[in-house]
């Protein structure tokens, strides 16, 4: 049912993102906003999602699994989109594209998050699947099992890495650069999903995490909105 669900997601934006396309490509801030927050709502909605399916045995090879599977299927119908403020961030301050389509973008990703959220609460309300029961007692469901000063640390860290690769294979056929930073992702969350979740993309976390941004906003903001954007600092001034 899970994996229908998100299948469903998929094909949904889908079909909005060529809508959009049809509609709106003479409005440009309107079609700006609106690619950028469908393709967002994708990958914050299905997210949100396998956060559920992280328990599901075989532990931890199902979650991991699926984690590539779905990266592979985001960036394959995603093409054009940033869906991280992170990754927005580095145009403005590189001057490929103005502070306010820049901000619009990242309005667009976060407006995703919380739609995403809410949409995703409503599906867990209707309990068609196991891993729904119960998901919305939940509250914060606390990603960071560590220090707050060893969590910056990883996702600053965990963000560097993501955007070094990332400029590494800029130049590599798309068909398999896709595999690659999948490959990565998966690799990451392999390593840091136990401690921080391993999320290094601001609009992510607040979708996943919204309770716990609300009970503890500036452990949560610097770990997983500062840490990452520093990251992205530190790769476009320092290397």
């Amino acid at each position: 049912t899970s994996l229908l669900l998100m299948a469903g997601i998929m094909v949904t934006v889908g079909l909005c993102r060529r809508l959009t396309r049809r509609q709106l490509r003479s409005h440009q801030h309107l079609y700006t906003f609106f690619l950028e927050m469908f393709s967002t709502f994708q990958i914050c909605a299905c997210t949100n999602e396998l956060s559920l399916l992280g328990n599901v045995e075989p532990k931890p090879h199902t979650a991991l699994t699926l984690t590539y599977g779905f990266t592979v299927l985001h960036g394959l119908t995603l093409i054009g989109s940033t869906c991280n403020p992170c990754g927005t961030l580095q145009p403005m301050w590189g001057g490929g594209i103005s502070v306010k389509m820049g901000g619009l973008k990242i309005a667009a990703q976060f407006v995703a998050a919380v739609l995403a959220r809410v949409f995703m609460h409503f599906i867990w309300s209707l309990e068609m699947a196991e891993p729904h029961l119960g998901a919305l007692s939940q509250g914060c469901s606390n990603p960071m099992q560590t220090t707050e000063i060893q969590a910056f640390c990883i996702e600053l860290l965990f963000s560097v890495v993501f955007q070094l690769i990332i400029l590494q294979v800029e130049s590599v056929n798309p068909k398999y650069k896709v595999h690659l930073i999948a490959l990565l992702i998966t690799m990451l969350v392999y390593a840091g999903g136990n401690l921080t979740g391993a999320i290094f993309n601001p609009a992510l976390a607040f979708s996943l995490h919204p309770n716990c941004f609300y009970d503890k906003f500036l452990s949560y903001a610097l770990v997983y909105w500062i840490a990452p954007s520093l990251g992205k600092f530190l790769i476009f001034h320092v290397f």
